[in-house]
């Protein structure tokens, strides 16, 4: 259970434009400290390739959350028709420009892309997806950490921590196994402790799994599709 005395939880709903807030302004007061101690802002290229309306809109909502807390923001938007190489040949350029300091792939990426390599082909410094081959690997090994964590699962933790939510010795419930989102989340969940069953489409008896957990997250892409097993707490 969350703590109600925190200021992000109200009426047992966890506040993430609260939480939300409060992470931009310690960015934006991080980044005022690396502009004064190196003449330097951090920079983040953000690659796309194609026209769909949804990962536009997504690149726009990145494009002005830098721009909010002070962060360069840079760009690499390819045609549909772009090769393999045209897009491997964008992200060498980057890795290798000095003022670009992460790099996001946008997915997914066209059918004729394989995707798999463009992400290995990301430095490993500048993955801040977390979806390098190095990242993922250190995630899943005890004692060893990765440089950079897929932000939908660390959005996940910082929810659970700042409003106190207990985790360590507590049962969680992990809906969907995606690479973005469900594996990763559920391997945090691991390394701060928490017992955790990973649910997917061949899962039995699911309901149960979820209403045993003491905390669930849900990453199926399906909206409310455990609320309603919720409704008993």
């Amino acid at each position: 259970m969350a703590d109600s005395g925190t200021p992000f939880v109200s009426d047992k709903i966890l506040d993430g434009k609260a939480v939300a807030a409060q992470l931009r302004a310690e960015v934006t007061a991080t980044v005022e400290l690396l502009k004064e101690k190196y003449a330097k802002v951090p920079g983040l290229a953000v690659v796309i390739v194609g026209q769909r309306k949804d990962s536009q809109t997504y690149v726009r909502m990145k494009k002005k959350a830098c721009e909010e807390v002070g962060i360069a923001s840079f760009g690499a938007d390819l045609p549909e028709t772009a090769t393999q190489q045209e897009v491997l040949d964008t992200v060498a350029q980057l890795n290798a420009d000095p003022n670009v300091h992460g790099i996001l792939v946008q997915l997914p990426l066209p059918k004729h892309i394989d995707e798999q390599l463009v992400l290995s082909a990301v430095s490993v410094e500048k993955d801040v997806d977390g979806f390098h081959p190095l990242n993922m690997g250190r995630l899943c090994m005890k004692g060893r950490e990765p440089l950079f964590v897929p932000c939908t699962p660390l959005g996940c933790m910082e929810l659970l921590q700042r409003t106190n939510t207990p985790i360590a010795g507590r049962r969680a419930a992990v809906i969907g196994r995606s690479n973005i989102v469900g594996m990763p989340v559920a391997l945090l969940l691991i390394k701060a402790n928490a017992t955790v069953t990973l649910c997917h489409s061949a899962t039995q008896d699911m309901e149960q799994v979820v209403r045993q957990a003491d905390i669930d997250i849900a990453a199926a892409g399906q909206p409310e599709m455990i609320k309603v097993w919720l409704r008993w707490r």
